[in-house]
């Protein structure tokens, strides 16, 4: 009788491993190495042809902090990223809290909220930017028919409005995404709590801070985190709506890093705008893990 060879052991699991580390090392790894080598040196088209890049150090990084529209690209960044977390944050919460309760629409209605998340984001983006549009959009001629307006406002050619079209659009795509995080938080909470808590005469706003709350915690922080993620290196949606502009006031850190690359080919600065981006991103990755080793920890603990 043929035994069958037992699998096992260190040599084994490598053997398995190893085909998505090549995979990791040769499209992660080696374009971020590279990257970061390119930020280092002086890389313009001219040079480029000439082979001619010589070493520049960190000359590329402070240039960048002296350069205004990358300080205006990271502070609209910035702002971008907090306003669309917290409305996401507060309208997904609100939506997943509604259909958490028992009612006949509940499931259709769930099933409609999705459909922005399933879009793909370049539609949305053209689908919004013929919303704001200034003499077709539907916005500005519903504002005209309710009388709010007298003329067209110029949603997507101003500083102001630009962002505020952006933003709009970035949270229709978001809410799907953190109604469906904090709808799974909701359904691991006990029933049995609020029963406990409604007989010793506790409020719904009681049940609500001293019950939802704390046991969604790690619920809420990943759906935050992951939120700063994907909201911080938003593209996509910026390039189709307003590609940066008017006049650079709506450049995000990634519309810039390309702006620099693929427009006025400043491959070097480029580079340094893009791992800017990546260092953050990586530094909130790290935080995330950690928060969500720590909270695997205290559950074993416990």
């Amino acid at each position: 009788m043929t035994k069958v060879k037992r699998l096992g052991g260190t040599d084994t699991g490598m053997v398995f491993v190893l085909p998505a580390f090549l995979y990791m090392m040769i499209f992660v790894g080696y374009p971020i190495i590279s990257n970061f080598i390119l930020s280092f040196r002086d890389v313009t088209v001219s040079n480029l042809v000439q082979g001619s890049q010589k070493f520049v150090g960190f000359a590329n990084y402070l240039e960048l902090f002296r350069d205004s529209v990358f300080r205006k690209a990271l502070s609209n960044t910035l702002f971008f990223t907090v306003c669309c977390l917290l409305l996401q944050f507060v309208l997904g919460f609100g939506l997943a809290l509604l259909f958490h309760k028992k009612f006949s629409l509940a499931k259709p209605l769930r099933g409609i909220t999705l459909i922005p998340w399933m879009v793909p984001i370049t539609v949305t983006a053209l689908i919004f930017r013929l919303l704001f549009a200034t003499d077709i959009g539907v916005l500005n001629y519903m504002l005209k028919s309710a009388h709010l307006i007298s003329k067209n406002i110029e949603w997507l050619t101003q500083p102001k409005t630009a962002m505020f079209a952006l933003i709009c659009a970035n949270v229709w795509i978001g809410i799907p995404f953190n109604m469906i995080l904090i709808s799974t938080g909701l359904t691991t909470i006990p029933q049995e709590l609020y029963e406990s808590a409604s007989m010793d005469g506790a409020t719904r706003t009681d049940a609500f801070f001293k019950i939802t709350l704390p046991l969604l915690r790690p619920t809420i922080e990943s759906v935050l985190v992951l939120g700063f993620i994907y909201t911080f290196k938003v593209y996509d949606l910026v390039y189709v709506m307003t590609g940066g502009g008017p006049v650079n006031a709506t450049h995000m850190l990634s519309t810039y890093s390309y702006k620099l690359s693929f427009e006025m080919f400043q491959y070097s600065r480029g580079a340094s705008v893009a791992n800017v981006l990546f260092v953050v991103l990586m530094l909130v990755s790290i935080l995330y893990i950690r928060i969500t080793t720590q909270g695997e920890e205290e559950q074993d603990d416990a």
